[in-house]
């Protein structure tokens, strides 16, 4: 008698994965469903925020002898004014093209690397029942966001330019990819990585950190129980917000100076950009970057300590709600696929 077709179903699958059997065809559907909610975690999470992402990276660029932007509240308003309601969402889109596949990436990336990396600490210490601590999660983080920023840089390089440029610009990039194609044919390849080493710097606190915070603090709020705000071995989708915006707190502050560099190193070479300009003694003339350190001491020589946090108030209001809605959206979006594996897990 012929052998009969066994057809395993997604629920039989989900069952087998649980008990360490994992098929082919749940494999690729639960890498699949991963990319997806990391991929909307990443959309609704910018386009959230996305006015105060636009007013960071003014204030990160703008002409010190010239002031448009002088806070938040002022920023916004005068976006409001000068571009109307579009203006305040200026350059979302290709940011979204860019955030969506990085977010992917980064959740994606993050979950594999926590694996290997557990797995290479349970066979160290020989503890078959090990867990990942808080420096481990961090360099799952740092492996993370280190693979994601790497493989979209371009488009966050040309996705600041789109933000920074305003109705009287003399010259307009109509979109990302005529964005990408102006910049390859007037400036060469490399510029589309300009920046690329502090930004790969940052990533490093502030992806790791970002991680690190939120499943640390999860960890502890399930096993200590503060408040009773554990139910059932679940957190509340408030408190999970707030770790996430814990979490964020903590990261961008650590790594914003790398991040205000990496701007204005994307910015050198476009001639149309509302340039950082700096008095010599002979006049102010436009500054030019060789390299991170050099962008590092001319930003502190010429406008101060500070000028390695301007923007950091948007940019803290933006980044609380952000991470925690990514995070938060991340796993709620598993959940309705019906994933089975959280990041914590």
């Amino acid at each position: 008698m012929a052998s009969e077709t066994k057809v395993v179903n997604l629920a039989e699958e989900a069952k087998l994965a649980r008990e360490g059997v994992t098929t082919p065809s749940y494999a690729f559907t639960t890498i699949c469903k991963s990319l997806v909610a990391g991929g909307v975690a990443g959309g609704v999470s910018r386009t959230a925020v996305a006015p105060l992402e636009r007013l960071k990276i003014l204030l990160q660029v703008q002409n010190p002898h010239s002031i448009k932007y002088n806070g938040t509240i002022q920023g916004l308003k005068y976006i409001w004014r000068t571009e109307g309601f579009r203006g305040l969402f200026k350059g979302n889109g290709t940011n979204c093209a860019r955030i969506v596949p990085n977010s992917a990436v980064k959740f994606f990336s993050y979950e594999q690397a926590s694996k290997g990396i557990l797995h290479l600490y349970r066979k160290q210490t020989g503890n078959e029942d090990a867990q990942l601590t808080p420096l481990l999660r961090l360099g799952a983080g740092a492996c993370a966001g280190i693979i994601a920023m790497s493989a979209t840089y371009p488009m966050d390089m040309v996705r600041g330019r789109i933000t920074v440029q305003t109705e009287k610009s003399p010259y307009q990039y109509r979109g990302m990819f005529h964005a990408l194609s102006t910049v390859l044919r007037e400036e060469g390849p490399r510029a589309l990585y300009k920046g690329w080493l502090p930004s790969v710097i940052g990533v490093i606190p502030y992806v790791g950190l970002n991680f690190a915070v939120y499943e640390s603090l999860k960890d502890w709020l399930i096993k200590s129980n503060p408040l009773g705000l554990v139910q059932d071995s679940e957190l509340s989708v408030t408190t999970r917000l707030a770790c996430g915006a814990a979490a964020g707190t903590i990261g961008q502050t650590v790594a914003y100076p790398l991040d205000v560099i990496r701007r204005r190193m994307q910015m050198v070479g476009w001639n149309h950009a509302a340039s950082v300009v700096a008095g010599d003694g002979r006049g102010k003339v436009p500054l030019e970057y060789t390299g991170m350190v050099d962008a590092f001491r001319k930003t502190v020589r010429y406008e101060g300590f500070g000028a390695l946090y301007k923007g950091l108030v948007p940019n803290s209001v933006k980044v609380v709600p952000s991470i925690a809605i990514a995070f938060v959206t991340y796993e709620v979006v598993k959940d309705i696929l019906g994933v089975e594996i959280r990041i914590s897990d």
